[in-house]
């Protein structure tokens, strides 16, 4: 998973799988011992914004932490490679502790406790039901992105 470590083969496989990465694998020319890009090495492979993410991702799933901060994970996916990242994670993460830090709001609906911070304070938590019926800053946030996909 780094150029210079030992790692498992097959759990770095099952963890590219896992998040998202399988098929772009199999079309490595190197497959795991891939160099990744050119700023790093001459011959290195590019990835797109969202293969990077899932490759990141993977490197989180393979190290099996007891913890997982992710700030913005998905930024870089389209919505339903998105959704299929976040219904991965908390599949993966069952038992552990992940923190999303994230602006895109629709992420949040799986998450047990959502913290709204603004300007470095935090103002709510709760969970999305909890929040909604507040009608405080997540309320308003949630409103502001979520009109663009209502007709």
């Amino acid at each position: 998973m780094a150029a210079e470590s030992v790692y498992d083969e097959k759990a770095a496989a099952c963890a590219l799988e896992n998040a998202g990465f399988g098929e772009r694998l199999k079309t490595m020319p190197e497959g795991l011992r891939t160099q990744l890009y050119k700023y790093f090495y001459e011959d290195g492979v590019e990835l797109s914004g969202g293969e990077g993410q899932k490759v990141a991702i993977a490197r989180c799933l393979y190290k099996d932490a007891p913890y997982a901060i992710l700030d913005e994970p998905t930024a870089a996916l389209d919505p339903v490679a998105e959704a299929d990242i976040y219904q991965r994670m908390n599949q993966f993460i069952q038992g552990k502790g992940a923190i999303y830090i994230s602006h895109r709001l629709s992420s949040c609906h799986f998450c047990r406790r959502i913290m709204v911070f603004d300007g470095g304070r935090l103002l709510e938590t709760g969970t999305h039901e909890e929040l909604l019926g507040r009608q405080g800053l997540y309320y308003k946030l949630w409103n502001a992105q979520a009109k663009y996909y209502q007709s």
